[in-house]
C-alpha cells in the first residue's frame, strides 16, 4: 500500500538535505552552481523481452492432463516416490555413516516427513494413498471405484521402485565403500546388511505369525488414525493440516512398534526396495529366512488396512446422528447434538452451554 503524504505548509522552507521519497542527481552547469533533478525511473523489463507470466500460461496448457484417472495415477506416482525417497534415504544415511549421521529416531522421523511431504503433493489430486492397502481398503469401504484399484496400485509400485532406484544411485559409492564392494547378507546370523536400506527384515525373535501380527496390527492402527483424521463429522481437522497429522500417525507407529521388523505397513514400500535391493546383487533379498518373510510386509497390511477402516466405521462412524453435518461448537460432542436446540446452541458460548445443560 502506498502512503500519500501531503504538503500542509506549501511555503515551508526545507533543508537543501531533506528531499521527499526521490533519489536526486546533482549537476553542475558551466558557472558551477547546483541543480538538482529528480532520478529517471527504469524500466526493469525490456521492451523486446516477452514477460515469464506470459509463457506459464502457454507451457502449463501444453502440458495439461484433461483425464482425471491420469492426473490421480501421476499423483500416486509422485506422492509414493517422495514418501519412499525420504524413508529409504533416511536408513541409508544412518546405516553407510555408522549412526554417526543418523540412529532409529532420525529414521522414524525421516518416514514421518516423507508421509506428511506426499500427502502435502497428492493428497489435493487422488487423497494421497500411496500405500496399495489404502487403496484397497478405501475400495472394500465404496470409498474409490474399483476401476482405479489396479491403477492406483501400478502407480504407488512404480512410484516405490523409482524411489529405491534413486537412493541406490545417489548413495551408490556409499554403498560400495562400506560392503568393499561385495553385497552380502548372512542369513543365519540374521543379519541382511546393507540390504536393510532398502526393505525390512524380521528382527531374530520375530516367527512368522508373529511378523504377520504385527503387520496387521500396525496398518490397522494406521487405518483407523487416518479415518479419524479424515472424517469430517468428528473433530474437523483442517484439510491443510491432514498431512501432519497422518505423518505423526506414521511416527508414533514407528516409535511404538518398530523393534520386531522395521513397520513396513506399506507393500509398495517394502515390495519394489526390496526388487531394487535384488536387481542390485543382494540375492537373498526375496529368499531371506527360507522365503518365510518377503510376504508378510505384503499380505499383513492389506488385512489389517481393511480391518482399520472397518473397526472405525463400527465403533464410530456408522453412528453419526442424521443432523451430523450440522455446525455445533468446538468442544460440543457430536454424538449429543440435538437438532432442535442446534440454531440456539450455535449462538450460545461454551459455558452458558455447561451452564444450560
Amino acid at each position: 500500500m502506498e502512503n500519500h503524504h501531503h504538503d500542509t505548509h506549501p511555503t515551508q522552507r526545507h533543508h537543501p538535505h531533506h528531499f521527499q521519497s526521490r533519489e536526486i542527481l546533482q549537476h553542475m552547469d558551466e558557472r558551477g552552481s547546483h541543480h538538482w533533478k529528480p532520478a529517471k525511473t527504469l524500466d526493469s523489463t525490456p521492451t523486446n523481452s516477452i514477460a515469464p507470466s506470459a509463457m506459464a500460461p502457454k507451457l502449463m496448457k501444453m502440458i495439461r492432463v484433461e483425464a482425471p484417472l491420469l492426473r490421480e495415477i501421476m499423483a500416486e506416482f509422485l506422492g509414493t516416490f517422495i514418501l519412499v525417497l525420504f524413508g529409504d534415504a533416511s536408513v541409508a544415511q544412518s546405516k553407510l555413516s555408522n549412526e554417526a549421521n543418523g540412529d532409529f529416531f532420525s529414521i522414524n522421523w525421516g518416514w514421518a516427513i516423507g508421509v506428511m511431504m506426499g500427502v502435502l503433493v497428492a493428497g489435493g489430486v487422488s487423497g494421497a494413498h500411496l500405500n496399495p492397502a489404502v487403496t484397497l481398503a478405501m475400495a472394500c469401504a465404496g470409498r474409490l471405484a474399483i476401476i482405479k484399484v489396479f491403477f492406483y496400485m501400478l502407480a504407488q509400485y512404480l512410484g516405490a521402485f523409482a524411489a529405491a532406484a534413486s537412493v541406490l544411485g545417489v548413495y551408490s559409492d556409499a554403498i560400495q565403500y562400506a560392503s568393499n564392494g561385495t553385497l552380502t547378507m548372512n542369513d543365519e546370523a540374521n543379519d541382511p546388511g546393507l540390504a536393510g536400506i532398502f526393505a525390512t527384515y524380521p528382527a531374530p525373535w520375530l516367527s512368522v505369525a508373529g511378523g504377520l501380527g504385527d503387520q496387521i496390527l500396525g496398518t490397522m492402527l494406521l487405518l483407523l488414525c487416518i479415518c479419524a483424521i479424515t472424517d469430517k463429522k468428528n473433530t474437523q481437522i483442517p484439510s491443510a493440516l491432514v498431512p501432519m497429522y497422518v505423518g505423526f500417525t506414521i511416527l508414533g507407529i514407528g516409535v511404538c512398534f518398530g523393534a520386531n521388523c522395521g513397520y513396513a505397513l506399506n507393500p509398495a514400500r517394502d515390495l519394489s526396495p526390496r526388487l531394487i535391493s535384488l536387481i542390485a546383487g543382494w540375492e537373498q533379498s526375496f529368499s531371506w529366512d527360507n522365503y518365510n518373510w518377503f510376504w508378510i510386509p505384503i499380505v499383513g497390511p492389506h488385512i489389517g488396512a481393511i480391518l482399520g477402516v472397518f473397526i472405525y466405521i463400527a465403533f464410530v462412524e456408522a453412528h453419526w446422528p442424521e443432523d451430523g453435518d450440522e455446525l455445533v461448537p468446538v468442544g460440543v460432542p457430536r454424538a449429543n447434538f440435538n437438532k432442535d436446540r442446534g440454531e440456539k446452541i450455535q449462538n450460545m458460548d461454551m459455558e452458558s452451554f455447561a451452564a444450560s445443560t
